[in-house]
């Protein structure tokens, strides 16, 4: 049996030509070499499996063929590896002291790579200052690390700092497609994109799930055979959520959803890939943004037909809705349901264009029971019903209302509230004619000719207690008690009313509305307004000490001093 060298090691670049990725590194180090404007300490920093090492490797060898002496020798004798990871003490660095000073053999230099070299203790580190700041002329150090953050700082300005960076998806996809014609390999171009992507920038893990995929599927790599080797989603599943989503079919979404559940996905992950889905279809909207699609071609023409039919607004709802269930995930008790909610959500952003500000919420069951395409003829239908409606209704909606000049038909405007629910049109049909209308609500700014009789503020004041009296009756204490917090003042017909904080305005003015109603109408006066400020000077005198609270308790109380003296009380 044949001995089987992976592929990470089989096909290590031999030159800097074969180095993928990092063409301005390797030119940077050939010119140096060939100009001799080499620094004796070079630092090499980046993600894992960029070419850290294999560049040090392919410049150690290059420094001595330089000479042109001996072209055809590798000098392995003048290489001298040192993984720190191991040998990270001050007895490892002393050695590597002693043997810097003996000059090579062979060639002119004699080069040191020292690899992992954040973890050499700090006692190593100091032990090694002197030396890499004046090594001997025929010494040079090439150090290499993931973690430069880690190396202390009078190591790092006696280097030159080179920082690799991580390898492109399609850098990567262009190296694994040559590999597989060397190995024989068929292999589809979504199968190698995948793997790439997988790789997340560094080129050793791509060639190793590359080995990994081919033991599992021989000599023909498809998607289907990668995604499932790998446990990754494949992006088709993404294609349908996302068409379900926009049919606003909300039990298909949930079924699906529990389909890729079942497979053995995290919900997690799925959110997440759902996001980055709606941000490939965002930027597949534009030719200027399209470059930024990192895919196979296949998906490509995939997410151009699909971006075309996703509008702008679904897009960016998708991609925030997606991001704040990712962001809520951990900390979910039920995550399951979280990630649920917002698929429903997400399928109800497009229903019937009704939806006017971005506040998410999820459409009626009756919608998806009863689909039909003759929906927007029923909602005109259902319109018209409520118009005729509405005139019949207004006779008896003048009648009660005291008007010193009776407004004209046309100007009045009708409210309909209805039982059914509020953003399905369709429900409205089930239900009777006059049973459907709960209220009939008149907007009376919006109405010509409404009485604005006079008042006096002592009226004024005897309504604001009696809706107190109301409101204490009804249970809402709250509301009462900042109504009863300070007195309202009467200018130019507007009602002034003062409160110490923000909060306690905040309060009142979400339950302005039925008061502005109640004194509208108890005072024949529909022109009346609340206006609710904010007092400074007061929101201060609010914030007492503990010995002012004491003094004013003690005014109210003057027991209380006596209590204090008498069991020796303290603040």
């Amino acid at each position: 049996m044949e001995h089987f060298v992976v592929s990470a090691r089989k096909y290590r670049p031999q030159t800097f030509e074969d180095v993928i990725g990092q063409q301005a590194i390797t030119n940077t180090l050939e010119n140096a070499i060939k100009n001799n404007h080499l620094a004796q300490a070079l630092l090499f920093t980046g993600p894992r499996g960029v070419g850290k090492t294999t560049c040090a490797r392919i410049l150690a060898k290059k420094i001595n063929q330089a000479s042109g002496e001996y072209l055809d020798e590798d000098f392995a004798f003048n290489i001298f590896e040192l993984d720190a990871a191991s040998n990270n003490s001050v007895d490892d660095i002393r050695n590597l002291n002693d043997q810097v000073r003996i000059p090579p053999q062979t060639g002119k230099y004699k080069v040191y790579i020292i690899d992992e070299v954040h973890m050499l203790s700090s006692a190593a580190f100091n032990a090694f200052l002197k030396t890499l700041e004046e090594p001997p002329a025929h010494a040079i150090f090439i150090l290499a690390t993931t973690e430069k953050h880690k190396i202390i700082p009078t190591i790092l300005s006696r280097c030159q700092i080179f920082d690799f960076k991580r390898i492109g998806v399609l850098d990567t996809k262009k190296y694994l497609e040559k590999i597989a014609i060397q190995e024989h390999i068929e292999a589809e171009d979504d199968a190698l994109h995948i793997i790439a992507q997988k790789a997340d920038g560094a080129l050793r893990d791509a060639l190793s799930i590359f080995d990994r995929v081919v033991s599992f599927s021989g000599k023909e790599l498809t998607r289907k055979a990668v995604s499932e080797n790998l446990n990754v989603l494949d992006y088709d599943e993404y294609f349908k959520t996302t068409d379900l989503l926009l049919e606003n079919n909300i039990p298909e979404v949930l079924v699906h959803f529990n389909t890729i559940l079942s497979k053995g996905f995290d919900g997690n992950h799925f959110i997440t890939g759902l996001a980055s889905h709606f941000r490939d279809l965002l930027v597949s909207k534009d030719k200027i943004t399209i470059e930024l699609l990192e895919v196979g071609d296949n998906a490509k023409k995939k997410y151009l037909i699909q971006s075309e039919k996703c509008d702008l607004r679904f897009l960016l709802q998708g991609i925030e809705l997606a991001n704040d269930c990712d962001l809520k995930y951990k900390s979910s008790k039920n995550q399951r349901l979280l990630v649920e909610l917002a698929l429903m959500q997400l399928a109800s952003v497009t229903f019937d264009g009704e939806k006017k500000n971005n506040k998410p919420f999820i459409i009626s069951a009756v919608v998806f029971r009863s689909k039909s395409p003759k929906k927007s003829k029923a909602k005109f239908i259902v319109k018209e019903e409520i118009k005729a409606i509405a005139k019949q209704e207004i006779p008896e909606i003048k009648n009660k209302l005291k008007f010193s000049k009776p407004p004209s038909v046309e100007s009045v405007k009708v409210v309909v509230k209805t039982n059914a629910p509020r953003r399905s049109a369709l429900s409205l049909k089930s239900l009777e004619r006059k049973t459907e209308i709960a209220k009939i609500e008149v907007d009376f700014e919006e109405v010509d000719g409404l009485p604005k009789d006079a008042f006096s503020e002592s009226k004024l004041l005897l309504l604001w207690e009696e809706y107190m009296n109301l409101l204490l009756e009804k249970g809402k204490k709250s509301v009462a008690s900042i109504m009863n917090s300070n007195v309202p003042r009467l200018e130019n017909g507007i009602v002034h009313f003062q409160l110490p904080n923000v909060s306690m305005k905040d309060q009142l003015n979400r339950a302005k509305q039925p008061l502005i109603k109640y004194l509208r109408e108890k005072l024949n006066n529909y022109k009346i307004d609340i206006v609710v400020d904010v007092n400074e000077e007061e929101t201060k005198k609010y914030a007492y000490t503990p010995d002012e609270k004491y003094q004013k308790l003690k005014e109210k109380n003057s027991a209380l001093e006596l209590l204090k003296k008498t069991f020796d009380l303290d603040l």
